[in-house]
């Protein structure tokens, strides 16, 4: 398969305007991009990208857009422009499901990118090899520390000590205008132990959550969030 090299270097720059949050003794950024960037550890922090979904439904015979993997990586690519981080992390489900042709796409985007460190906190759909990662050196690991927060992909079945940043399950809100008219969009979700970030991926579905009084909740509306209960 011939892929045309020059393609990420002439989509369109778009800054993104974060949402700064102060949370646990930690600085962090929320951005509309679906992404938290942690500017005392340069950490960039994405979810879910489930690169490949798209490839998979077209195996299947689904037709799914070719581009959805490419507007993905671009995306990320804006962020890595912006925010020039040291360390880009994936909160699991990184690859959707077994190998397929955005694969390619995928290791052309991390040569264009091979200066940052890249680190793959493994999730359910994670069942590549080892080796592949390996080979895009990029460093897979079950869970993580950074700063006052334990990375998983998914929520433990049992208290821990840490404050947990997972992903999984790809949180959204429901949000109603002046008409009574309802959309639902992704967001970010703190709650006392624990918090869910939204899904990167643009293929992705969206779970309804139940929020109580005392969460901290951040809708992604478009290109700006939305602050919740605080």
């Amino acid at each position: 398969m011939v892929i045309p090299t020059g393609l990420f270097l002439f989509l369109p720059f778009m800054l993104e305007e974060g949402y700064p949050f102060s949370f646990k003794e930690e600085e962090l950024v929320l951005l509309p991009a679906k992404a938290i960037w942690f500017p005392q550890y340069t950490a960039l922090l994405v979810s879910d990208t489930h690169l490949g979904k798209g490839a998979h439904f077209r195996k299947a015979g689904i037709p799914i857009p070719l581009a959805l993997a490419q507007e993905d990586l671009a995306c990320l690519s804006d962020l890595i422009a912006q925010f020039k981080p040291k360390q880009l992390i994936f909160l699991g489900d990184l690859f959707h499901s077994d190998m397929n042709n955005d694969w390619a796409w995928f290791s052309l985007w991390r040569e264009m990118h091979h200066k940052i460190d890249m680190i793959l906190v493994k999730g359910n759909h994670d069942i590549l090899p080892l080796q592949f990662y390996e080979t895009l050196k990029i460093t897979v690991v079950n869970e993580m520390m950074l700063g006052n927060f334990k990375l998983m992909h998914d929520l433990p079945k049992k208290d821990e000590a840490h404050y947990v940043i997972s992903g999984h399950i790809h949180p959204g809100i429901r949000l109603q205008g002046k008409a009574n008219q309802q959309i639902t969009v992704p967001c970010f979700y703190f709650g006392l132990k624990n918090a869910i970030m939204p899904a990167f991926g643009k293929f992705t579905g969206k779970a309804i959550l139940k929020i109580k009084p005392v969460d901290k909740v951040f809708a992604v509306a478009g290109k700006k969030i939305v602050a919740f209960n605080l």
